[in-house]
């Protein structure tokens, strides 16, 4: 199986218009992502706020994704959860209304042994019968999925991929001395680590500031005599974007650029006027530098 994408695919943020989903919103993401060089979508993922997202507003999120793409770029859905069984029902519904790939965290909370992963993993992976992207963030799920697992469940048929977002180029060589990355694809989940990892034989990134700097992330992929220069401009606003955690920072730029109001669903909170003021400054400069 060739791989679902390289390069840069974007983790849609959701936006928001007065507590609801904007919709229309969504429909002028897409194009904007897809015609600035975005190779990939991810719907309903960490960065759309998946957990505060009710099981009609997913469905209709990813079918308004599905027919504003009109099948130029492939569509990955996140359907994993803590619970085998809701993830299988959320894959298979995923798969019903069109989505070419899911994606798999590890589970989080409820969680389990390296043996207790691959029987997870792969009993949605059969269930579904899609391409599968296995989610390793640690930071967020306090459960990592072993390099010896991954070489395990990259002889799955449907699992052939991985979104790294360990930052640890230890884990990122053991998996490559593990996995046929012809066939398995290892995608950075950081958008601070491409250059190194993309150096390092990394076939891509699912990325979050990609939502407002789409095509400023896919040159780095695309140009690699210069990933280091292009990074640089990028890597001066991720820093401002550290002011809190994802996804609050980057759902204000996306408001900026005109996709949903800024909104985000508790427990998350907006950014207060100072944070806000100096995360659009370095936006600002960061559009200055990039078009000098």
């Amino acid at each position: 199986m060739t791989h679902i994408f390289e390069g840069t695919g974007v983790a849609m943020i959701t936006p928001f218009t007065n507590n609801e989903v904007d919709y229309e919103a969504i429909r002028r993401q897409v194009n904007f992502l897809i015609e600035n060089g975005i190779q990939s979508l991810i719907v309903n993922g960490t960065t759309a706020e998946n957990p505060s997202l009710t099981g009609e507003e997913k469905d209709q999120i990813l079918q308004t994704v599905i027919e504003e793409n009109r099948g130029r770029v492939p569509i990955v859905v996140g359907t994993g959860t803590n619970n085998t069984q809701r993830s299988i029902e959320a894959s298979l519904r995923a798969k019903e209304l069109g989505a070419d790939a899911i994606m798999l965290i590890t589970p989080y909370y409820l969680k389990t042994s390296q043996r207790g992963l691959i029987a997870h993993f792969e009993t949605i992976a059969d269930a579904a019968k899609l391409p599968v992207i296995l989610y390793n963030v640690p930071s967020r799920t306090n459960s990592t999925i072993e390099p010896e697992t991954i070489e395990h469940l990259s002889q799955h048929p449907y699992i052939v991929a991985l979104k790294d977002a360990t930052n640890d180029f230890d884990y990122l060589a053991d998996i490559q001395s593990r996995v046929d990355t012809s066939q398995f694809a290892l995608y950075s989940g950081n958008d601070d680590n491409i250059v190194r990892y993309f150096n390092e034989g990394g076939q891509g990134l699912i990325s979050v500031a990609a939502n407002v700097i789409p095509a400023a992330f896919q040159r780095v992929y695309t140009d690699a005599e210069n990933r280091a220069s292009n990074f640089e401009p990028i890597g001066k606003l991720l820093t401002a974007m550290s002011v809190d955690v994802n996804p609050v920072p980057i759902k204000y730029l996306a408001a900026l650029e005109g996709f949903g109001q800024y909104e985000v669903r508790l427990p998350l909170v907006a950014l207060n006027a100072q944070e806000q003021a100096t995360l659009k400054a370095a936006y600002e400069q960061f559009k200055a530098e990039v078009q000098a």
